[in-house]
């Protein structure tokens, strides 16, 4: 089981930085699964018991210079990872100027993620600044508790097929809501309309503002595209689509 990788373009840099940082604000704990084409930063607490669930997917070509691993088997090529995101975060964030950075899975003392960022230097010699991440190898049994999330059909915080929602803040004193209106609907809303579904009927789900308040204050994707799909009373869902990334999130309803 091997895994060593290299940035150098500054932008795609950036933009893992700006991904690892989402990450860490999302999510305390994380699984990080490596494949030979993607990376995937996963959040599966229960959404069933309140939870929230995450699914970020990265495709390795569109950040990293040099990839290489080895999985578990010829047949299972993947590694599974447990990390703190917050811990890879302040490791990137030494790297802001950084000539090279080298990302490696190692073993000292426990499994770490090491990462190594080469500074600029006024002298031939280089600067190197070595971050030891400890990391948890999750086994392969396990592995299928880190699919990604299927989502029930949803219709379309309140929103119909007219592409309008309704945002609601309310408190024992007040009751704001703030709408919106000539919103696109995603192709599955349209195969929805088609089957003689009422276009006007509002699907809603109340839920907690300080898990919505995060997600929001936390992404630093900088999404092209953002989506919001509702399963009546049950969870809200969000996709931020980037051309390099994409973000699931998926909120409870409050009961």
């Amino acid at each position: 089981m091997r895994f060593r990788a290299k940035i150098v373009d500054l932008g795609c840099l950036n933009h893992f930085t700006r991904v690892s940082n989402t990450i860490s604000k999302l999510a305390k704990t994380c699984t990080l699964r490596l494949s030979p084409d993607k990376l995937y930063f996963i959040l599966s607490d229960k959404v069933a018991n309140g939870g929230v669930s995450m699914w970020c997917e990265l495709g390795q070509g569109n950040f990293f210079d040099e990839f290489q691993m080895e999985g578990v088997a010829a047949d299972h090529n993947e590694i599974y990872l447990e990390l703190t995101p917050e811990n890879l975060s302040r490791a990137l964030k030494t790297a802001q100027n950084a000539k090279t950075v080298k990302i490696k899975l190692t073993n000292k003392h426990c499994p770490c993620l090491t990462v190594a960022v080469e500074l600029p230097s006024l002298s031939s010699s280089s600067r190197i600044v070595t971050h030891d991440i400890p990391v948890g190898v999750i086994p392969r049994k396990l592995w299928t508790d880190f699919r990604e999330p299927t989502v029930p059909d949803f219709d379309i915080i309140e929103a119909n097929l007219k592409g309008e929602m309704n945002l609601k803040i309310e408190t024992d004193l007040v009751c704001i809501t703030t709408h919106f209106k000539d919103l696109g609907n995603p192709p599955w809303a349209s195969e929805d309309a088609s089957q003689d579904r009422d276009s006007e009927n509002m699907a809603e789900a109340r839920i907690d503002i300080k898990k919505l308040l995060q997600f929001l204050a936390g992404q630093q994707v900088n999404p092209t595209k953002a989506l919001c799909n509702i399963v009546h009373n049950r969870i809200v869902h969000f996709i931020l689509l980037h051309e390099d990334v994409s973000l699931q999130y998926f909120i409870p309803a409050l009961s």
